[in-house]
């Protein structure tokens, strides 16, 4: 048996890994952390996704220490151009553009391979103490003192906590009878080797009949590979040949390598209820810390571990653990973006997208949503979409 006072977290991605990495950072030796994911087994990951890093959640990588790891491999986006729904020309001047950096010498985002990122977390939780088991949770039993955490290699673990940082579909939250995510995307998305394409420019593309309540996007990433993918709000399902013949005129499908091809679900309908019971937490996209608008998770999972980790690390200095609240956490509500997901649904005519492109509001919209440090639920968010600058 572990000690009494262990915390497992069923989860190693993300989320997982980086609320492992601030507890030992924060509580130090004496609580043992124990992280049960079967995709562990896997040394190096083979994660072959990519992911959009934005600015704030570089940061984030930067205070636990695993940004310079990867750093060398990450490749900036400097541009992103939002492109209105016309097959026939693509690359026709009436576009949403976001050029630049956030401020001097920080671009907006960086493209970084996923398993690259996994395995410096790996590498520093490792370092930090934190201990991996190629497993999963499967039950958990409660007793006066703590729970006792089943994995499913047969072993059992005394706890005095579980975290659920499984993804989407998380398994921690049904089997505990905790809130699970209902609504999702369903993305696809291809890899092609030999696209000439801008390597700091992505390129987005609303269109209501192709990509119903989300978009399409192209980017080339890191190595030389170039992402292309679509998603769609369920049950439509989304056509990554239609958008292969929209892109054309951008690029030459034909004479590219088609070296990979995959596909899931993002959660879009905002935090579950209930995302805590006594001795219990769910974290990341487990907790549907997912934004309802952009679909943006990673930044969100990398605060919520943060977040849980300094509050858990509260309750065991007062031995005193209990459910914890959504305000306590400051997990977000969404709630203009639950709405505007809203009507994105209704499926709006494309000739009404491809007008609003062209208004300098939806401009200073778009950048607050995607970038302002604050957002649409706060005072200081909306000042700057009423002013000329967001």
């Amino acid at each position: 048996m572990t000690a009494q006072r262990s915390i497992v977290i069923g989860g190693g991605a993300f989320a997982g890994l980086a609320l492992a990495l601030a507890l030992k950072q924060g509580l130090g030796a004496d609580v043992p952390v124990i992280v049960a994911d079967p995709a562990l087994g896997t040394r190096p990951s083979r994660d072959p996704r990519a992911s959009a890093i934005v600015a704030a959640c570089r940061k984030l990588f930067d205070v636990i220490g695993v940004w310079s790891d990867v750093a060398g491999n990450a490749q900036p986006i400097l541009d992103m151009v939002v492109t209105d729904s016309k097959l026939e020309d693509a690359t026709r001047p009436a576009f949403l553009t976001f050029t630049g950096q956030v401020e001097p010498g920080e671009p907006f985002a960086h493209m970084v391979e996923n398993r690259l990122l996994i395995d410096a977390l790996v590498k520093h939780a490792e370092a930090e103490g934190v201990e991996l088991r190629a497993t999963a949770v499967t039950s958990y039993d409660a007793n006066a003192d703590g729970i006792e955490v089943a994995l499913a290699d047969g072993s059992r673990v005394d706890a005095s906590l579980l975290v659920g940082a499984d993804g989407a579909r998380s398994r921690v939250a049904a089997s505990l009878g905790l809130g699970r995510n209902r609504a999702f995307l369903l993305g696809v998305e291809a890899e092609f080797r030999g696209l000439p394409l801008a390597e700091d420019r992505l390129h987005c593309f609303l269109d209501s009949e192709l990509a119903p309540g989300y978009l399409g996007w192209m980017f080339q990433g890191c190595n030389g590979i170039t992402q292309v993918g679509l998603a769609c709000r369920r049950p439509h399902k989304p056509d990554l040949a239609a958008l292969l013949r929209k892109l054309s005129p951008l690029a030459d499908f034909g004479a590219a390598e088609l070296v990979g091809k995959r596909g899931g679900l993002i959660p879009v309908g905002g935090c579950v209820q209930p995302f805590a019971a006594e001795r219990v937490l769910l974290v990341g996209d487990a907790a549907g810390l997912v934004s309802p608008l952009t679909a943006g998770g990673i930044h969100l999972a990398f605060e919520s571990g943060a977040r849980g980790a300094e509050r858990i690390a509260e309750q065991l200095a007062l031995e005193r653990v209990r459910p914890l609240r959504r305000a306590e956490l400051d997990y977000p509500r969404f709630v203009w973006k639950r709405r505007l997901r809203r009507l994105l649904e209704l499926r709006p005519p494309n000739a009404w997208l491809d007008r609003l492109l062209s208004h300098p509001l939806l401009l200073r919209l778009a950048r607050l949503i995607y970038f302002h440090r604050h957002g649409l639920g706060s005072r200081a968010g909306w000042g700057a979409l009423l002013r000329r600058e967001a």
